[in-house]
Order: structure tokens, then C-alpha cells, then sequence
């Protein structure tokens, strides 16, 4: 059932979601180079990100001691506890999905791919180290524990005082994230939506150990990874959105 458009306010998420629609509708497939259309279009979801605040969600930063409240349960087979990370779905559509992240204090969304992607990352609130790589080969279809050749491109550290981080289907497509001395959460729009019935399923890695021990250096730099499957220290869980109406 669709939500009834009628009442919903020009909020700031309101228009992320319409201008994402508008990015998105027509991207350009991997490999291929943007035309001035979406890159202009991507310029002002890129802008309107900029200004997104926690306030604008209903989102109340959290503190090391109270991170874990409100959460759900965590699922069948994970850890005892509270999930380390949990999800606030806020809209979806076959060109894209919205929500936001939540960190738990000292947790880490390991390091990850987003086949066929782009996607735009903007902190929320508390502080975020993202570590960006690329493939250097293509992916090879179903070699899990396969080598991959790829490059570290970069490592920063983001609050809600920095700019959207962005990612393709060629560049950054694959990173960790880790909360940074404490609680936080960030927005994040994926387009097309992960759909691993359409090849767009999330894939883990392991920097290999020589390759770790050498990530001390300036970025870029070659790299090993390994496809591992999930890690049992992370799942995600899911609680409410508390933020106003999305209509698309």
C-alpha cells in the first residue's frame, strides 16, 4: 500500500529522495562514462546531502553507555546480544534505497562491494574511518576465496561537518566502515538497490596479511584481497525510522 502523498512536507529527506530518483533513474552502466545529465544530477543529490542533519531524521545522537537501546533482536544463528549495527529503512524503489546506518560504539561494517553500484554515504552524527578500494581485475563470477588484485584508493575519517562520500560501480565501490571513538550513524542512498537475483549481491573481503601490514603507507597502493563470507562478529538488525514521510 502506498503511503498517501497528500500531507508530505518539501522536508530535506523528502527532496534527497525525489532527486536520487531523478540521478538514478538512468545511470550509466559500469565502465561507460557519465553523461552531463547525471553528472549534473548527481551534483545536486550531492548538495543536498550536504546539508541533511540528524535533526532532519528525528535522529537524537547516541551515547557510548545508551548506543544499544531500542535495537531488535539480534537474529537466529548471531551472537548474544544487541547487533552491532542496525538499519532504519526509509524508502525503496527499483532505481534505488534509502535509509540509515547506526554504529554501535567501536563497530565496523566490514569491508564490502557494491556490484553495479553507486552509492552516496553522508555522516549523520559521531565520526566514521572509511577505507575505499578498487578492483584492479574483474570480478570473476562464483571463485569465492579467490585472490583479487585491487588498490586502496583511500582512508579518511568523516563527521556530519564533512561532505557525502561517493562511490561507483568503477570507483570505491568497495569499503569498511568504522565508528570512531563512540556511537554513529550515517545516511546512505545504494542505486540501484542491492538484488541478488540480478547479480547484485554483497560479497566480503580480507585484506591478505602482507598486504595489511604494508596499509601503513600513502594511499594508493596494490593490495590482496580475499572473498570470505560474513563475518560472525557483524549482523545488522533493524529498528524504526522516526523521520518524516517519503512519497515518490
Amino acid at each position: 500500500m502506498k503511503p498517501d502523498c497528500s500531507g508530505v512536507m518539501s522536508s530535506i529527506v523528502q527532496k534527497i529522495a525525489r532527486q536520487a530518483l531523478v540521478t538514478f533513474r538512468s545511470p550509466p552502466r559500469p565502465a561507460e562514462d557519465a553523461g552531463m545529465s547525471f553528472v549534473e544530477n548527481l551534483g545536486k543529490l550531492k548538495n543536498l546531502m550536504t546539508e541533511v542533519r540528524a535533526a532532519d531524521l528525528k535522529l537524537v545522537p547516541r551515547r557510548a553507555v545508551d548506543s544499544a537501546a531500542g535495537v531488535a533482536a539480534p537474529q537466529r544463528g548471531c551472537p548474544h546480544g544487541a547487533p552491532p549495527v542496525t538499519y532504519m529503512h526509509i524508502s525503496e524503489s527499483e532505481h534505488f534505497s534509502m535509509g540509515v546506518f547506526l554504529l554501535k560504539s567501536g563497530a565496523s561494517i566490514p569491508l564490502h562491494d557494491h556490484p553495479g553500484m553507486h552509492g552516496v554515504l553522508k555522516v549523520l552524527y559521531g565520526k566514521v574511518r572509511i577505507s575505499c578500494f578498487d578492483r584492479l581485475e574483474p570480478l570473476p563470477a562464483a571463485q569465492v576465496g579467490a585472490l583479487r588484485r585491487s588498490v586502496l584508493r583511500s582512508t579518511g575519517e568523516l563527521t556530519e561537518e564533512s561532505g557525502p562520500c561517493l562511490l561507483s560501480p568503477d570507483r570505491d565501490n568497495l569499503h569498511q566502515i568504522d565508528a570512531v571513538d563512540g556511537p554513529s550513524a550515517f545516511m546512505d542512498i545504494l542505486a540501484p538497490p542491492y538484488d541478488p537475483d540480478d547479480g547484485r549481491d554483497c560479497h566480503y573481503y580480507r585484506v591478505m596479511m602482507d598486504s595489511e601490514a604494508e596499509l601503513a603507507g600513502k594511499e594508493p597502493q596494490e593490495v590482496w584481497l580475499m572473498e570470505v563470507s560474513q563475518p560472525p562478529h557483524f549482523w545488522c538488525g533493524a529498528e524504526p525510522y522516526p523521520g518524516p514521510e517519503v512519497c515518490l
